[in-house]
């Protein structure tokens, strides 16, 4: 069973959302992947590259990470130490350049004076581990280099998915499209997390990551006094992997595309009338799997309905989204 910790966001329109493409939340998630049994489904050639490139103490040096029974990652590790718009090499700058004092203080906020076992050791010679820690992603900063280079490209047209959602004022929209993991409930955001915690966002700035490991790619860090951050995977991530060229970008972007990704729009566009499931996803060439999330997406928002009628379902578009696609289409 799924558990989710949850983050309130309060009132919609009230949002400070800024998209940060940082490179530290995708070398977490390779690494979290590649050695620490935490399954982002980052492609099988990308995983070997990364244990391939790894020195050789880097499964022992990340193993207090990743232990199931006590998984917490402290703060300065992450990119919420660098979270700006700061190219890598500041990110592995700052972890080179970390106190073994301040591994120590966001370990003591983290478990208190009940250190588990697996971070003793790092207690007792702590600037020799965080070498060792900065090495392992130095050569996992190697192995994604290139891939976060083609990956221009598409961190910009995100930002401008997101960005065009705050513009019309839906920044659900943007949140609800973040990951098939991820659920926006009403104003609560819940992502898969095994030790569930409730948070509030209570005025923060929310700060989307997207990430350039794999399709299931999941991090957060909720706790920060003025930002918090929600990393989520990278559209277009098989295409960066496979070495394959960027979709050319049309000349004119459709809005609504913009907003609501091309699966939902085209499904909004294709239900004027009553459609089968079966043959819109036919005409729309999507797996009936990937056609079902996106349409009970679009459900939950109020911008078409579904019904069984006999042995099919039908949906068609609701007035309200009738009315989004009319406004985003002037």
């Amino acid at each position: 069973m799924t558990t989710y910790s949850k983050l309130e966001l309060g009132t919609l329109s009230d949002l400070h959302v800024h998209v940060v493409p940082h490179p530290g939340a995708s070398l977490l998630s390779l690494v979290a992947d590649a050695f620490g049994e935490r399954r982002h489904a980052v492609p099988h050639s990308a995983r070997r590259a990364v244990r391939a490139a790894a020195p050789a103490h880097a499964e022992a040096t990340l193993r207090p990470l990743f232990a199931p029974e006590h998984p917490a990652i402290p703060d300065c590790l992450t990119p919420t130490g660098t979270m700006s718009h700061e190219d890598a090499a500041h990110h592995l700058e700052h972890l080179q350049d970390l106190s073994g004092d301040t591994l120590l203080a966001d370990l003591e906020a983290d478990f208190g004076a009940a250190v588990p076992p697996q971070w003793r050791h790092v207690i007792e010679r702590p600037k020799q581990w965080l070498h060792a820690y900065a090495q392992v992603m130095r050569c996992a900063w190697k192995t994604v280099r290139p891939v976060w280079t083609a990956a221009g490209g598409a961190l910009g047209r995100e930002a401008e998915r997101v960005g065009g959602s705050l513009v019309y004022g839906r920044p659900e929209l943007a949140l609800s499209a973040l990951s098939p993991r991820y659920r926006l409930d009403g104003t609560v955001l819940q992502l898969p997390d095994e030790h569930p915690e409730d948070f509030a966002l209570l005025g923060r700035r929310l700060l989307l990551v997207p990430v350039a490991s794999g399709s299931d790619a999941s991090l957060f860090a909720f706790d920060g006094p003025d930002t918090v951050w929600v990393g989520y995977p990278l559209p277009g991530l098989d295409a960066l992997w496979s070495g394959r060229p960027p979709e050319p970008r049309p000349a004119r972007q459709d809005p609504a595309q913009l907003i609501l990704g091309d699966a939902r729009a085209a499904i909004l566009r294709a239900t004027s009338a009553a459609t089968h499931m079966g043959n819109l996803s036919s005409a729309l060439g999507y797996a009936p799997g990937t056609l079902s999330h996106h349409c009970a997406r679009l459900e939950n928002a109020g911008l078409i309905h579904r019904r069984r009628q006999g042995q099919h379902v039908v949906v068609r578009r609701t007035q309200r989204g009738s009315e989004l696609l009319d406004l985003l289409t002037r």
